[in-house]
């Protein structure tokens, strides 16, 4: 017989009530999107690890007080980019951060080389043009193109107005357009 499929506002109600089960499906379903968010911000995995087992940590501690009308996702993305932040003003915690920022990332199955040292310099073009951002245009891009997130969900994340992040969100588009033009050309081809 197979498991009944239950709503998200269902399972929440069953993990404020104690569920493990329940609780299990939250994380579950929402950890790898504040995982990824906490490594754009930071720069390392170990500390978007830290952050997002934080982030769950918190999220259960107040789990209780969230709002079933809501979408979970932007809240818990909330939580997780305030810990990054206030991880990120740590001054030996940033050090460290720049510092794994240039660490390879985990082998490509097999591709040439010639097209691994080029998405690898791509990558690390973009990668670098982005973080010549303030943090605010940072964040926005991050969550809106790398992690994907809607208009509405990006507002809740954030908590500013709907109008608010289009605003934002177009005028950081610009500031990376003009840091791609001045100072990375290898991404205009």
């Amino acid at each position: 017989m197979a498991e009944p499929v239950f709503s998200e506002a269902e399972i929440i109600r069953r993990a404020k009530k104690g569920d493990p089960a329940a609780w299990e499906a939250l994380v579950l379903s929402h950890q790898e999107p504040v995982f990824r968010l906490a490594y754009l911000l930071l720069g390392s995995t170990e500390d978007a690890e830290d952050i997002t087992q934080e982030t769950f940590v918190r999220a259960a501690r107040y789990l209780d007080r969230f709002d079933l009308e809501r979408p979970l996702r932007p809240w818990l993305l909330k939580i997780g980019s305030n810990l990054a932040r206030n991880r990120y003003r740590t001054a030996s915690r940033y050090m460290a951060a720049i510092g794994r920022l240039f660490q390879s990332e985990p082998e490509v199955p097999l591709k040439t080389i010639e097209d691994i040292a080029a998405q690898e310099q791509e990558s690390q073009a973009l990668w670098q043009a982005v973080r010549r951002l303030s943090r605010p245009d940072q964040e926005i891009l991050y969550l809106r193109y790398f992690l994907d997130l809607s208009v509405d969900e990006t507002t809740e994340a954030i908590g500013r107005a709907h109008g608010t992040i289009k605003s934002r969100c177009h005028r950081a588009i610009n500031r990376l357009r003009a840091v791609i033009e001045n100072e990375f050309p290898v991404l205009m081809d």
